[in-house]
């Protein structure tokens, strides 16, 4: 196996097994959907705060907001924009979701739950058949 890691500002894994190339571009794709709820959770830590405070939660969020962007693009040069936009936003809903109800102690119905679900569904079945 011929193991290969390239740091070109954003680190990249190449793994060469006997059948070919696999980019571990799906890594990076997760990375920037769980900084998207890194984000998240800094939008509504910055509700109700003031001062220094507001712009500590504002700084965390834009460069998580970057940082999000950043790995996308890089998870896009061997993953189609057409599977993983909506991944990487369905991990960032479901992600704001969780977030909302374990952190923020949001309301958990029946319904919020079930979409929850469908769109973990969906990101499933976009990259099993990617």
């Amino acid at each position: 196996m011929y193991l290969c890691i390239a740091i070109e500002g954003v680190a990249e894994i190449v793994l060469q097994p006997s059948t070919g190339i696999i980019k571990m571009n799906w890594i990076v794709l997760i990375v920037a959907g769980l900084c998207e709820v890194g984000f998240t959770y800094s939008l509504g830590r910055m509700k109700g705060v003031t001062g220094i405070e507001w712009w500590i939660w504002i700084g965390l969020f834009a460069l998580l907001y970057v940082l999000s962007a950043v790995f996308l693009a890089k998870a896009t040069q061997t993953i189609s924009l057409g599977t993983a936009y909506p991944v990487w936003t369905g991990i960032g809903a479901v992600g704001a979701v969780i977030v909302g109800i374990f952190i923020f102690h949001e309301e958990v119905t029946f319904w919020r739950l079930f979409f929850m679900t469908t769109l973990i569904g969906s990101i499933i079945g976009l990259k099993a058949l990617s």
